[in-house]
């Protein structure tokens, strides 16, 4: 009944940069966190960013110092600025969100490529 429409992702050159959006919509009630999670071939899914309802935020380590997690809470949406973008940041990108109370939602995830 929550829907999760992501945007933003593409083919990036190293050292490039790109915004992904992330917009809650449908029966949305509270919304205490929201954030980012990645996988790439081969690999599990793994954090990439979160953001709690107070603003505190977490990141993987691998993109401390690039990445930078924001949520517009009025319009119930998620955003990942990414910058000086690795071959190793590509993935599939997938929205998370948790509503106070109740279920974690997915995105259908966005596909990040970089390379030159």
């Amino acid at each position: 009944q929550v829907q999760l429409v992501e945007s933003g992702g593409g083919l990036v050159q190293p050292g490039g940069s790109l915004r992904l959006s992330c917009a809650a919509s449908g029966s949305v009630r509270i919304i205490n966190a929201m954030g980012w999670y990645r996988q790439a071939p081969g690999k599990q899914r793994e954090l990439v960013a979160t953001i709690t309802s107070g603003g505190s935020t977490n990141y993987a380590d691998s993109v401390k110092g690039r990445f930078t997690i924001s949520r517009d809470n009025a319009k119930n949406t998620v955003y990942l600025q990414m910058t000086s973008l690795k071959p190793e940041d590509t993935a599939l990108y997938y929205c998370w969100v948790k509503e106070l109370f109740t279920n974690n939602y997915w995105g259908q995830g966005t596909q990040v490529s970089v390379s030159a």
